[in-house]
């Protein structure tokens, strides 16, 4: 059975920092490339950021040079490191992993919520 857990979401204040994790089970973690998406009110769900199973990575313009992405592939996590928050980044944040070869596999996270607000 896959399971992807997040944990780490919360209330924070703009300018403070988060950092989100999500822990992947059932699957070759190091074969997929794990990203972070997100989902505000009344908007669609949005990529964040990822990070291939060769460890590139790939930013929304909104969060380049604010989040960092990072896996560890012997502990089967994927986390986001993301600073300077803005009140615009308020969303739930999903974890995702995806796989294309041999055959497509995709999973979603439950989903955590982050809210940036004084």
């Amino acid at each position: 059975q896959v399971q992807l857990v997040e944990s780490g979401g919360g209330l924070v204040q703009p300018g403070g920092s988060l950092r989100l994790s999500c822990a992947a089970s059932g699957i070759f973690f190091s074969g997929y490339t794990m990203g972070w998406y997100r989902q505000a009110p009344g908007k669609e769900r949005e990529l964040v950021a990822f990070i291939t199973s060769g460890g590139s990575t790939n930013y929304a313009d909104s969060v380049k040079g604010r989040f960092t992405i990072s896996r560890d592939n012997a502990k089967k996590t994927v986390s986001l490191q993301m600073n300077s928050l803005k009140p615009e980044d308020t969303a739930v944040y999903y974890c995702n992993a995806d796989r294309q070869l041999p055959d497509r596999l995709n999973y979603w996270g439950q989903g955590t919520q982050v809210t940036v607000s004084s």
